[in-house]
């Protein structure tokens, strides 16, 4: 990719995702602290840890609302205040309920992020290095997660508000470096009128082919089907409204953010001592890294479905791995670990590396800002019901039984991408418009 301000705007808008993983996993080296301190009870324990997905669920089904109205850019800087706040306010809680609050704003932040990092770069991003760039927005997440794994284990489990406190820096970093990335051309045309402006966006991209794109964005948009909520409930947008949420569901009944926020607690489970749980908990945020990464690699040559098929099949064959390990009573040692290890590659190089990109495509320009916040806030709604039950069904459920649970639900998914999904990559986002309004 050899435009310097794609790749600068693209690095930028993905440091939301970099403190969306930092903010997702950081509290899983600090909830068994927070728990003895405070004398939590375990469903209190997975409310404290479920409050930031509750606020997640809210920022991602109002987030397109500000991104439709205000524009990406002007969204995003308030995505990184909502961080900042988050950050200084968890570290100096006096008390779980002020905790549970300041969480729960960062939320906010992590779900609106979700939806507007990943459009904003969908609208800038060549056809050709789109599904890269767009991924860049995860490889952030996973970097983000590990970074918090690495500084949680390096600072220990006694300073749990050092490890919440850290989060203030890369947070700052954000708000200030949002300031230099322009609006997006496709908002500028569809919701502004301001084409001058879009047009010298475009010339900032590629000037060769500046001319040509606005002409395409023009056409279509005046092509388009009806925009607005009302619009886009109306069932004139139904197809992507149900690959969006398939696709959502499905990356979250994995189990994927129940081990992301209580690994610790899983390893624990599966007969490692303390040291050891939070050392085995780094692994994971290492994998997520190396396969994020790979998974970008091949995501504009290989595309999304293929990705797909490897992480399903290895989810299911994980999946099941651990839970026999689990039934059989031979989950001591690393058995666990080693499978959990498989686990986040598969979901790695196929959910993790898709999901944010499959769904800020498949909608048309007019309505992306809902469609947007529909997938991730479907993402999120799941993703808190899993979060915030799961310490209590350790404790009424065999570890078996939830792993198996999780594992023929990827079954299912292995379905939907042999039989609904569609491929996009290398298609102009106009073009991929015509295709999936037709169908």
């Amino acid at each position: 990719m050899k435009n310097q301000n794609v790749i600068f705007w693209s690095f930028t808008v993905a440091l939301g995702g970099f403190l969306f993983g930092f903010d997702t996993a950081v509290i899983s080296g600090a909830e068994g602290a927070i728990q003895k301190i405070w004398g939590l009870s375990n469903t209190m324990v997975g409310q404290m840890v479920a409050m930031a997905l509750y606020g997640t669920v809210i920022g991602a089904l109002l987030g397109g609302w500000p991104a439709e109205r205000f524009g990406r850019k002007t969204s995003l800087f308030w995505i990184g205040v909502l961080y900042l706040i988050s950050a200084a306010g968890s570290a100096l809680a006096p008390d779980v309920y002020s905790l549970m609050f300041f969480r729960f704003i960062g939320g906010l932040g992590v779900g609106a992020s979700s939806v507007v990092a990943p459009m904003y770069i969908t609208e800038v991003a060549p056809k050709e290095q789109r599904g890269r760039l767009v991924a860049f927005f995860q490889f952030n997440i996973v970097l983000g997660i590990m970074v918090a794994y690495v500084s949680n284990w390096l600072i220990g489990s006694g300073s749990w508000r050092l490890m919440l406190g850290v989060e203030t820096l890369p947070a700052l970093a954000f708000v200030l470096l949002i300031l230099k990335v322009p609006r997006s051309p496709r908002w500028l045309v569809v919701k502004r009128d301001a084409h001058d402006e879009a047009l010298e966006v475009l010339q900032r991209i590629n000037p060769e082919t500046a001319k040509q794109e606005l002409a395409s964005i023009e056409h279509a948009h005046e092509n388009a089907r009806a925009g607005g909520l009302r619009a886009f409930l109306s069932g004139i947008y139904n197809r992507p409204i149900l690959l969006a949420f398939l696709f959502a569901f499905f990356n979250q009944v994995s189990g994927i953010n129940a081990v992301i926020y209580y690994a610790p607690r899983i390893f624990k489970l599966a007969g490692l001592e303390e040291s050891a749980a939070l050392l085995a908990s780094t692994g994971i945020g290492t994998v997520n890294l190396v396969f994020t990464l790979i998974g970008m690699s091949l995501i504009d040559g290989f595309g999304r479905r293929k990705l797909m098929y490897i992480g399903s099949l290895g989810y299911i064959i994980s999946l099941s791995a651990v839970a026999y390990a689990f039934y059989s009573g031979v989950s001591g040692g690393y058995t666990v670990p080693f499978w959990l290890f498989v686990f986040i590659a598969s979901h790695a190089i196929g959910q993790g590396a898709v999901i944010w990109v499959f769904i800020s495509e498949i909608f048309p320009n007019e309505v992306r800002s809902f469609g947007n916040s529909l997938g991730s806030g479907t993402h999120w709604v799941f993703a808190a019901l899993i979060a915030g039950t799961f310490p209590y069904l350790t404790g009424v459920m065999e570890e078996f039984a939830i792993f198996g649970l999780f594992a023929g639900l990827m079954v299912l998914q292995l379905l939907f991408v042999a039989f609904m999904m569609p491929e996009t990559k290398g298609i102009s986002l106009e073009e991929l418009q015509e295709r999936l309004m037709k169908k």
